[in-house]
């Protein structure tokens, strides 16, 4: 992460799969990486190093939510804007991802208005695929639970990246110029509007 001033904005990169080479996770690290190069302080989180238990009220109960969810809310609360690179699952987002935004959804620090991390935050999508649509069907689907479900911003600015197998040249970077710099436009309206909601 970049030394900044305390006014700058603070991105979080994360993607909806936990597999070692998921094309979303490389969207994701790319998005971090390209912030960090125009100045914007970043960070990349791996959503396999925070496992948690499926969803079950009964469990919540009993013991609370599960660490790891503390802690990726607090990753939230420390960053003002959050991008989500979202793999398709049959016209939809994974359980990993639904899972890991109902966990963060049920923990209310003291002082916290319900939904408070999610409504205080900007968010921008991003997916690929190796179809042709890039995973276009899944964002409609996190884009209504983060704005009906949470309550969060989401900008209409979306990026989609289809047939990824081979989108990639030998430094990670997009072969196509025109899809890196739609990447990074995505990525400095989402740090434009994080300052904007935060006053900054």
């Amino acid at each position: 992460m970049t030394d900044a001033s305390p006014h700058a904005p603070r991105l979080l990169f994360f993607a909806g799969s936990a597999r070692q080479n998921s094309f979303n996770k490389r969207v994701a690290r790319l998005g971090a990486a390209i912030a960090e190069a125009n100045s914007i302080p970043s960070t990349f989180v791996d959503l396999a190093d925070y496992p948690m238990p499926m969803y079950d009220g009964d469990l919540e109960a009993a013991s609370g939510p599960p660490e790891n969810a503390r802690k990726l809310k607090n990753l939230m609360k420390a960053h003002t804007g959050i991008f989500i690179a979202s793999p398709e699952y049959n016209s939809s987002f994974s359980p990993l991802l639904k899972n890991a935004i109902d966990w963060v959804s049920h923990i209310r620090d003291d002082g916290e208005a319900p939904l408070e991390v999610y409504r205080t935050r900007v968010f921008a999508l991003g997916a690929a695929s190796n179809g042709g649509t890039g995973g276009l069907r899944g964002l409609s689907q996190l884009r209504l639970v983060l704005e009906l479900g949470t309550g969060a911003l989401v900008l209409p600015d979306q990026f989609l990246l289809p047939r990824a197998a081979d989108a990639y040249d030998e430094h990670g970077h997009l072969k196509n110029k025109d899809q890196q710099e739609q990447l990074k436009k995505v990525i400095q309206k989402l740090a434009r509007a994080a300052r904007v909601l935060h006053g900054e």
